[in-house]
């Protein structure tokens, strides 16, 4: 099975809600009553399961749902030489609450090896189950370039950049390297497909956000700049079979969110000079602003409208989905255009404030209406 980059095919963003027996066996690793080979029994299990479960709703594309990480974007970082896991003391303020307070901190230079980030020997288990159940293909996601940025220059994070990387252009040109490696070892392993999760840009969407003296920074530094360097850097000269997505966040944690606020002033370089295939956009509320920015979409590439929420389980309106998609079209035109949530249903272990049966009957909606506005 095969999909080209000028087909997206059904795919969901990543993330699904961990199974209770998941959770459980996560808890009891943590409190030291079972082994890691007996969590990671658990984990392949419900890993295998859900790939299943991804076949049988239509999907083209599965992922592992993310069921090894604690975080969408944390674990990965952690998996860095050069990169450690520590807690800053004070989670995200997202708008009803606040996350844990986990984060990652520089301790030497940044690089990848192959042979201890255990993403890759977790992608190898991932691959080798799609394979055995064929018909779906293996989407790999993980943070991008700019997220990793913005994590290491979160608060005390930066002091311990600037003690390892006095010349910032030596910390770009690593952690591009580290990446495009980790990108490659992908490959190398079987990946054609992979997404890159990205909420640096959704802060900039937010004026209340940079109206505060750190969004003044930001954009006094040019920062958009930065993240076009790192994402860009980071997968260029990358080999021609292999597509990469990019999916554009504002938050997702227990059906809670960060940011609010329309594409306006970041189309011109997310959309006009970032080098992906794809773009994954949120567009599930009045907070994700109107769909003027996608005239921006440079080249051929293509934009799938996140119009199905993943924060609420009530199904929505599919004649209001299909009046939205024509909406959009009038920016870019429907054959670049593509329907999906707009986000997964668990960034985090904590999940999402839905039920499972109802994550399903989201992607079936998903489904019904691509093939009535598509064929």
């Amino acid at each position: 099975m095969t999909i080209t980059k000028q087909k997206i095919g059904f795919q969901h963003v990543g993330s699904f809600l961990r199974p209770a027996a998941l959770k459980e066996a996560r808890n009891d690793f943590e409190n030291n009553n079972i082994s890691h080979d007996q969590l990671r029994a658990v984990e392949d299990e419900a890993i295998t399961k859900l790939v299943e479960q991804q076949k049988e709703v239509g999907l083209d594309f599965a992922t592992d749902g993310e069921f090894r990480r604690s975080y969408w974007h944390l674990d990965f970082f952690w998996g860095f030489e050069g990169v450690r896991h520590t807690h800053i003391g004070e989670g995200y303020d997202f708008a009803h609450g606040r996350s844990r307070d986990d984060t990652a901190i520089l301790t030497d230079k940044i690089s990848f090896n192959p042979e201890t980030h255990p993403f890759i020997k977790d992608f190898k288990f991932f691959k080798s189950v799609t394979d055995d159940i064929g018909g779906i293909l293996p989407k790999q996601t993980i943070p991008a370039p700019a997220q990793l940025y913005r994590e290491l220059t979160r608060g005390e994070n930066l002091d311990a950049l600037n003690k390892i990387y006095p010349d910032k252009q030596d910390f770009y040109n690593d952690v591009e390297k580290a990446y495009h490696d980790a990108i490659l070892a992908f490959y190398n392993e079987g990946a054609r497909y992979i997404q890159l999760d990205d909420c640096s840009w959704g802060r900039l969407l937010d004026k209340k956000f940079l109206a505060s003296d750190e969004g003044k920074k930001l954009v006094a530094e040019n920062v958009q700049d930065i993240y076009l360097e790192l994402n860009n850097g980071a997968i260029k000269d990358l080999p021609d079979d292999l597509t990469i997505y990019t999916h554009v966040c504002r938050g997702n944690f227990h059906s809670d969110y960060l940011f609010s606020g329309g594409y306006d002033n970041v189309a011109d370089n997310l959309f006009g000079k970032e080098n992906v295939d794809t773009y994954f956009l949120e567009y599930d509320s009045d907070r994700a602003g109107s769909f003027a920015p996608l005239a921006k979409v440079s080249g051929d590439k293509r934009v799938v409208l996140g119009l199905i929420t993943s924060k609420q389980g009530e199904l929505e309106d599919r004649n209001v989905i299909i009046d939205r998609i024509k909406e959009a079209s009038q920016y870019l035109p429907l054959d670049r255009l593509w329907l999906s949530t707009q986000c997964g249903f668990a960034s985090t272990e904590e999940g999402n404030k839905i039920t499972e049966e109802q994550q399903w009957q989201k992607l079936e909606l998903v489904k019904s209406i691509q093939k009535e506005v598509w064929g």
